[in-house]
């Protein structure tokens, strides 16, 4: 069933059918940053499902163009009560230590999700109950009829119950307090690859997974995968040109025409579903970094509309990115249902009209703030955090940069309360719905929404919007409440979108493997092409 994955070249697909596990060679995968735990329920973060996605499973994935597909479901279907969802599982599934795949594991896995400590519980807070049937078949009761339930699953992975009881992990790593559990650094999934070891932030070693539910229909033609961690662009490019890695994932952009142009290599370049941009603290009475005291500059939306017209997104789109970039002005990705071109459209660069409504705010001669920024999560994350500081110099705003790891970054965003009050964030869509979006980043901060809202916006009103999207099962009416919540929250200029971010992948020409949007690399779906 999961031939429908092959979208990479023709000569995979023809690939397919010959491949033995006697062609399978190892791949040296080279990224600038790991992943923050093994645990998979613990960090919604775009290279944590990338390293996730190879061990553990979800009831379903997606394609490459965003189609739906079954995994450890065969098949899904809303019942008679329209707030109950079957799904009927697959059989003969086994987990890495022998252990068979059934409704209790399934139960356990979304039942954990759920956890306070899981940042999972967001995609999933719908959810009312989930029982077995039988051994293969599991419902899911919603908190009212929801049409997009399989859509929210394709991230949240299926643990082996007794396994995680006999290794005292049925609680979800609580990574904001930075505690720890056995699954931190232990894996014993369903999927292609088999965890050998794991050295944070150096190396992790991965064996291809012989007793594998779908052998014979995939070409599983990496028999191992050494992901490595390389912080330094240079150093990560070079490793590449020496022979030491096969594939590098973050391709500095500087490098990339010359990589596409040097003989043995290929750079393949796509778009990916995640836009990069500010977020302020729009909520405080006061900020802590800031040298105007007793207010809150970012409080005021004349302020904010200064800060969005003052940064050249075609400057950085230009000099910073190289052009490996979608300037935008608004934070969901062309790929999300409720995406609307309309607000799009670049804010014009007027630095004298930015001026003046500084001014207008109460601030002439503008005000200090603390920008956190990380330095090895998205493509020229630092380097685009110091143009906007110069940008923003323009018109008195004086930005001290804190850039460093994402590890440390994104526990200032999710603290709560949060410790940062201007900060760069990037956010992907898995649902390419802008539920995901509004639910995570605007919604009012609670225990299970509005996780990765630092700016302590609170609007109840949307938030009743925003609530309603996940019972709506008239899609039309749906989609108009969508953009009604957008209509409310774009001209608010709460978050500074900055671009769409574009994806490149180099590597020897002796493989092929395409970009995705979720910027994920399924290794169990390729194998050498000579």
């Amino acid at each position: 069933m999961l031939t429908t994955l092959m979208r990479t070249t023709a000569a995979v697909s023809a690939l397919i059918l010959t491949v033995s596990i006697a062609d399978a060679k190892p791949i040296r995968w080279a990224r600038s940053a790991d992943a923050l735990t093994l645990d998979p329920h613990a960090q919604n973060e775009g290279p944590t499902h990338t390293m996730l996605h190879q061990i553990y499973e979800p009831l379903m994935q997606r394609t490459i163009d965003g189609k739906l597909l079954p995994t450890l479901a065969l098949s899904w279907k809303l019942t008679a009560d329209p707030t109950v969802w079957e799904f009927k599982l697959r059989p003969n599934v086994k987990f890495h230590n022998g252990e068979a795949f059934t409704a209790d594991d399934v139960v356990f896995s979304l039942t954990r999700a759920l956890q306070p400590t899981s940042d999972m519980k967001g995609t999933i807070s719908f959810v009312d109950s989930i029982s077995k049937v039988d051994d293969m078949t599991v419902n899911i009761k919603t908190k009212g009829p929801n049409p997009l339930v399989p859509d929210t699953l394709t991230n949240t992975y299926m643990m082996s119950k007794a396994w995680a009881e006999a290794n005292n992990t049925t609680t979800v790593q609580d990574y904001k307090e930075k505690k720890d559990n056995y699954a931190v650094r232990n894996a014993n999934g369903t999927g292609a690859y088999k965890l050998v070891s794991r050295e944070q932030d150096v190396k992790t070693v991965l064996a291809r997974n012989d007793g594998y539910w779908a052998k014979g229909t995939i070409p599983l033609g990496i028999e191992e995968v050494t992901y490595l961690t390389i912080k330094s662009d240079a150093t990560r490019v070079a490793a590449l040109l020496s022979g030491e890695v096969d594939i590098v994932q973050d391709v500095p952009v500087q490098d990339i025409d010359r990589l596409g142009k040097t003989p043995g290599y290929r750079v393949n370049i796509g778009a990916e579903n995640r836009t990069i941009f500010f977020g302020m603290d729009v909520g405080s009475p006061e900020l802590k970094s800031s040298d105007i005291k007793g207010r809150n500059p970012f409080a005021d939306l004349k302020v904010r509309q200064a800060i969005n017209m003052s940064i050249d997104r075609v400057a950085i789109n230009r000099a910073v990115m190289r052009g490996q970039s979608v300037s935008a002005a608004i934070v969901a990705p062309p790929f999300v249902n409720g995406y609307a071109k309309a607000m799009d459209e670049l804010p014009k660069v007027d630095l004298v009209a930015a001026k003046k409504l500084l001014t207008e705010a109460g601030y002439p001669n503008g005000f200090s703030v603390t920008l956190n920024c990380p330095n090895d999560r998205y493509i020229n994350d630092e380097a685009i955090c110091q143009a906007a500081v110069s940008m923003l110099a323009k018109i008195d705003i004086k930005v001290n940069l804190s850039a460093g790891p994402k590890g440390p970054h994104f526990n200032l965003i999710q603290k709560n309360p949060p410790e940062t009050e201007f900060y760069m964030l990037g956010w992907g869509v898995p649902t390419y719905d802008s539920h995901y979006v509004f639910s995570y980043l605007y919604q009012t901060r609670s225990g299970k929404d509005g996780t990765w809202n630092a700016m302590r916006y609170s609007n109840p009103d949307a938030d009743t919007l925003i609530t309603s999207l996940t019972t709506d099962t008239d899609l039309a009416k749906r989609n108009a409440t969508i953009a009604k919540i957008w209509q409310i929250l774009h001209p608010a200029t709460l978050y500074i979108p900055l671009h769409h971010q574009t994806l490149a992948f180099a590597m020897k020409d002796t493989w092929d493997i395409p970009t995705s949007p979720e910027n994920r690399i399924d290794m169990k779906l390729y194998t050498a092409t000579k």
